[in-house]
């Protein structure tokens, strides 16, 4: 499993990084607070704060295509 802060302000951004997290198999999950959803949902994602940086998990040992084209949105 693999960890990274990122940061969805617009709603084009979460459209943009939804689209990105479904080209993969990986199961993700956004985590802010005790709030988690799954990554591929975007309705999901606006059921968040996204006013301040979220937590993003992923399950996968070797996903670094993933964290390549994940980059505009890290924190």
């Amino acid at each position: 499993m693999k960890s990274v802060n990122i940061k969805l302000s617009l709603a084009e951004n979460v459209k943009s990084f939804v689209n990105i997290v479904n080209r993969y198999s990986y199961d993700v999950d956004l985590r802010a607070g005790r709030h988690v959803v799954d990554a591929k949902s975007i309705l999901g994602i606006f059921s968040l704060d996204l006013s301040k940086p979220i937590s993003m998990e992923i399950y996968a040992d070797s996903c670094d295509d993933l964290m390549e084209d994940i980059k505009p949105f890290m924190a």
